[in-house]
């Protein structure tokens, strides 16, 4: 990159985190005084009522920094070089515009359903049904993940519902403790920034990035342990909603220059909440539950369960999502036999964590028998 370049992303990630900032505050007093509150019932981890709607704040600072400087580039775009469509829109690909386009509507969609969400609590399926048809959006603006022998319409666009679905319902799940969902995406966007490929031909995915950084950091300062407000599904959605389609209109294998495993560098990018998400559906599946019924059975849930505070149980998944993101950096860069390893590093970290909280639980568990 160049320095212009660094520049531009400073510039960017500053504006928006302090615009987010500023929102995030404002969005606490009306939450308060509208009563919009994460009572602490059932399976609430936080002692007291919380506002809700800092979703709020990430996506009026995300849309106000982009379309706005997006708007000002547009008008300015005939007095002066002709790089708006040149070197900005077409760096999405072929329809730049109409992607971008796409993007933001579908972005605008998942929003909303959040925000009736958190206003009236929507029933799991309903929710369901409202993401899958903001993923269709997506796709009719010709956002679809191809994965080489898979690049028909039909099979593309069933890949990526799934995907978007995926992703967009595991940030929602990772939000259930002060700063985590929060964090783990910025955490993400901080591995797309550097694992996008080409990079010169992608800059404008990774002004997205930036955007969306400061954007959720901003609202962060005001989230991390004790939390003074929560994202609420309305951020939750979104930031999954964001990273699934930067995994979609990123390219993260060159053909010839890396191996075709290397695509999986988006699944290592947000292995966090991936876990998280399987991990869930697989203890409720084996005790016989519904899949889409709530519980503490979260990673972080068993991480205090097993002794850790429940900062320090955050502060651990931060480490252990960047770990795994630095090794989603390095895969482009490596052949076969690099990519194999690196791979099986990252499946050990969550095998030794599995390890480490089962054995956790049956020494507590000792314990408590003991006496």
């Amino acid at each position: 990159m160049t320095l212009n370049q660094y520049l531009i992303f400073t510039y960017l990630l500053a504006v928006t985190f302090i615009l987010s900032w500023l929102l995030t505050r404002v969005m606490r007093r009306v939450a308060l005084r509208l009563d919009v509150l994460d009572h602490p019932v059932g399976r609430k981890a936080h002692g007291k009522p919380t506002p809700l709607l800092g979703g709020v704040a990430i996506f009026g600072a995300f849309y106000i920094v982009l379309t706005a400087h997006i708007a000002a580039l547009a008008i300015l775009q005939p007095y002066g070089p002709e790089w708006f469509e040149t070197k900005l829109l077409a760096l999405l690909g072929e329809d730049g515009g109409v992607k971008l386009a796409g993007i933001l509507i579908a972005g605008v969609m998942i929003f909303l359903l959040g925000i009736i969400d958190d206003l009236c609590v929507l029933s799991p399926w309903m929710k369901l049904v409202g993401q899958v048809t903001a993923a269709c959006v997506l796709a009719a603006f010709g956002l679809r993940i191809r994965l080489f022998i898979f690049n028909d319409p039909i099979t593309s666009t069933v890949i990526t519902v799934f995907w978007m679905v995926l992703i967009i319902n595991s940030m929602n799940l990772l939000d259930n403790m002060d700063g985590l969902s929060g964090g783990v995406s910025i955490i993400a966007a901080a591995t797309f920034f550097l694992c996008v490929q080409p990079y010169d031909a992608y800059f404008m995915v990774r002004i997205l990035l930036v955007v969306f950084a400061g954007a959720v950091g901003g609202f962060l300062c005001h989230n991390l342990p004790p939390a003074s407000i929560f994202m609420g599904d309305c951020g939750a959605m979104f930031n999954g909603y964001f990273l699934a389609t930067v995994a979609v209109v990123g390219t993260f294998h060159l053909e010839g220059a890396s191996p075709r495993i290397s695509v999986v560098a988006p699944v290592m990018a947000l292995s966090v909440p991936l876990f998280d998400t399987l991990s869930v559906i697989y203890i409720r599946w084996r005790n016989g539950d519904s899949i889409m019924l709530g519980d503490k059975r979260h990673f972080s849930h068993r991480l205090v369960e097993v002794g850790m505070r429940p900062a320090m149980a955050v502060y651990f998944i931060f480490m252990v999502a960047g770990l795994v993101g630095l090794n989603g950096v390095l895969l482009p860069y490596l052949n076969m036999t690099g990519t194999v390893i690196i791979m099986a590093q990252t499946l050990g970290i969550f095998l030794l964590i599995v390890l480490l909280m089962n054995a956790g639980k049956r020494n507590g568990a000792t314990q408590a028998d003991g006496k």
